[in-house]
């Protein structure tokens, strides 16, 4: 066992001084607890952070055995002498100064893979338990206005044709309740669903009908800013802080939008280092710029969106745990377009209609056109409708749209024909067998009464099915 001078003798022969000063404020930095210990179960180095969160002194666990710690009743027990023990990084539930703690430890190795530190990372089990409850609060909110929306949905209908909203089904509309009364309030939202469904579109809304509407409003795509960059643009930096810096330093978005409301796309996107200063804006409302020592209080909405699924990136580790439950208080799913077919006719005019008057054109929709329209799966959304009805409207020389013009008509062939048919649900291969015999009963017969007669379906029965399947029917002779 080591006594105090010893262990100092020890630690002094390490790195040298610039490395150690810097090493130190690399875990002085960090929000999480972190305590080091060498290979002999000694106390090397621990951050500020840690006696936060247990209250515990450098001068009670630095310089001495943790066995003695634990003798003491300062630590429950050592997750560093079961690194040491079983080699690998362990995960325990630790008591430490009467505070319980979520403890990982992890191996430190050299070239030759003999274990030299280990490194104890603790997280507050209290924040982490208080998040949780506030998670299942924040679903139980969500749940009663769901609720509260089916009860009152005969008294207020929301405006199909808002400000950039355009809706028929009850799927968005039950999302534009929670995002219309949520408006009112400053609780962090985050906008889930797959990509072009429209989610800055709702972010929209929500800033619109808020109290800050006519204040700053920024709009901030962590995929689109390189990584490197993301933190200087987000809080801004001071003069000097770095290689390349403005002279006079520059504003952060998060000051830009001070009083008013910030949303953070593609939130999955950020860097795991910078999550963690997130969480603090997100805790705190304060920022601190790169190369700043001044703390700089927020008046904010914050709105984030992603089209990952941040449990997942939860459990692989990729995603902070916390920071997920304090993004997800009030969170609002947006449909796929492939599950509110109904919205699809209103979309598709309404952008016909906002090329006409931008181009001075006339073009229309042949009726056969929606059906088409609504049978496609639309994998990119509302995004990829806008597209293919400025594609067609702009590349069309007569002035009504007919189905034979869509694009994705040849998707759709290119689809079916690779896959076999072990691949396709029952559903296709139903929908499949009934083309296939229209189209015979119609080539033989070449009426269709006869063709209806010989299915064994009405003649009217045969007609619907043949515009729904967008089979023409100008060709054949209805007697």
């Amino acid at each position: 066992m080591l006594n105090s001078a010893q262990a100092k003798e020890s630690t002094s022969k390490s790195p040298l001084p610039q490395q150690l000063n810097l090493l130190d404020s690399i875990i002085q930095s960090s929000y999480d607890g972190i305590f080091v210990a060498d290979a002999t179960g000694v106390g090397w180095t621990m951050n500020e952070a840690y006696t936060r969160i247990t209250g515990v002194s450098k001068s009670e666990l630095l310089y001495r055995d943790l066995k003695d710690a634990i003798k003491e009743g300062i630590i429950s027990d050592s997750v560093t002498y079961r690194v040491l023990e079983e080699k690998r990084a362990i995960t325990i539930v630790q008591n430490v100064n009467g505070v319980e703690v979520l403890a990982t430890g992890s191996p430190v190795t050299d070239d030759e893979g003999k274990i030299t530190h280990v490194v104890t990372n603790i997280r507050d089990l209290r924040d982490l338990n208080y998040l949780k409850s506030e998670l299942n609060a924040s679903r139980a909110f969500t749940d009663n206005l769901l609720k509260e929306f089916s009860q009152r949905s005969g008294e207020e209908e929301i405006n199909p044709h808002l400000k950039g909203m355009i809706t028929r089904s009850k799927e968005i509309r039950k999302a534009l309740s929670i995002a219309k009364k949520v408006a009112k309030v400053d609780s962090t939202v985050i906008l889930t669903g797959e990509s072009g469904v429209g989610k800055e579109v709702f972010a929209d809304f929500i800033h619109d009908h808020s109290r800050r509407k006519g204040k700053a409003y920024i709009k901030v795509n962590c995929a689109a800013i390189p990584a490197a960059l993301l933190e200087s643009e987000l809080f801004g930096y001071e003069k000097g802080a770095f290689t390349g810096a403005v002279n006079n330093g520059k504003t952060g978005l998060f000051e830009e939008a001070n009083g008013g409301t910030i949303f953070l796309d593609e939130i999955g996107e950020i860097q795991f280092e910078l999550q963690v200063k997130l969480l603090r804006v997100l805790q705190e409302l304060e920022i601190k710029r790169v190369g700043g020592t001044r703390q700089i209080p927020l008046d904010i909405r914050i709105i984030t969106a992603t089209n990952q699924r941040l449990e997942k990136l939860v459990e692989q580790g990729k995603f902070r745990e916390d920071l997920y439950y304090r993004l997800n208080v009030v969170p609002i799913d947006i449909a796929p377009l492939r599950e509110r077919t109904s919205d699809i006719a209103s979309l598709a005019n309404h952008f016909l209609k906002r090329l006409n008057q931008k181009y001075d054109m006339n073009k229309t929709l042949h009726p056969e056109v929606l059906p088409v329209l609504e049978n496609y799966s639309w994998p990119g959304n509302i995004r990829e409708l806008e597209n293919v009805i400025e594609r067609v409207a702009v590349t069309c020389d007569q002035d009504e749209i007919v189905p034979s013009e869509l694009a994705i008509l040849n998707k759709d062939k290119a689809s079916n024909s690779s896959k076999s048919s072990e691949n396709k649900s029952l559903k296709e291969q139903v929908y499949r067998l009934e083309v296939d015999m229209i189209q015979i009963a119609l080539k033989k017969h070449l009426t269709t009464r006869k063709a209806a007669d010989s299915l064994g379906i009405s003649q009217s029965t045969l007609v619907k099915k043949m515009k729904r399947f967008h089979l023409s029917s100008q060709e054949y002779v209805h007697d």
